[in-house]
């Protein structure tokens, strides 16, 4: 039986920064593919991944989950406070070869739950045209878009998403 896991990791572990490189390195050649024809330039790259350090995904205001498929890393959920109330999700992703097996929906409610334990009582998020999964993801679970909650450069939709209490 195959199973999903997800626990608070590290963001300069390996295991982390090497799922940092596969994601950022995935949605960075899909804009350049999309707007350029050409993916992205490896000195660029490299540039980017070093600088964000995922510094604000530290307790006590943040925390990286990791997921793994059978014990093996699979992928990422980033949740960081940007008041008191209201906590970001960044750096969602799970590895192609796993995708459609569950691993969206498992570090969504884990990225919701510890939002939850920072003392968030709304998530939100942005995301681009061209992630069109991504998109469709937070949809199906409850996120609603609405006005932009930043400036971030690449961002073209935002969401968000109350935190209802958990019912024990």
């Amino acid at each position: 039986m195959t199973s999903w896991t997800v626990a608070p990791e590290p963001v300069d572990s390996a295991t982390a920064v090497a799922l940092w490189r596969a994601y950022y390195t995935e949605v960075s050649d899909r804009w350049y593919e999309l707007h350029e024809g050409r993916s992205t330039d490896p000195a660029e790259l490299e540039r980017e991944i070093a600088a964000d350090t995922g510094a604000g995904l530290v307790p006590p205001a943040g925390v990286l989950l990791l997921a793994r498929y059978d014990g093996e890393p699979a992928g990422t959920a980033g949740v960081r406070l940007l008041d008191a109330a209201t906590a970001e999700l960044t750096r969602v992703f799970v590895a192609p070869g796993l995708r459609g097996k569950g691993g969206g929906p498992v570090l969504l409610t884990a990225a919701e739950e510890a939002a939850r334990g920072l003392g968030a009582a709304r998530v939100v998020l942005d995301t681009r045209n061209d992630l069109v999964e991504a998109r469709a993801l937070y949809a199906r679970h409850g996120y609603e878009e609405g006005a932009p909650h930043n400036s971030a450069l690449y961002a073209d939709h935002w969401f968000h998403k109350p935190l209802h209490p958990r019912t024990m």
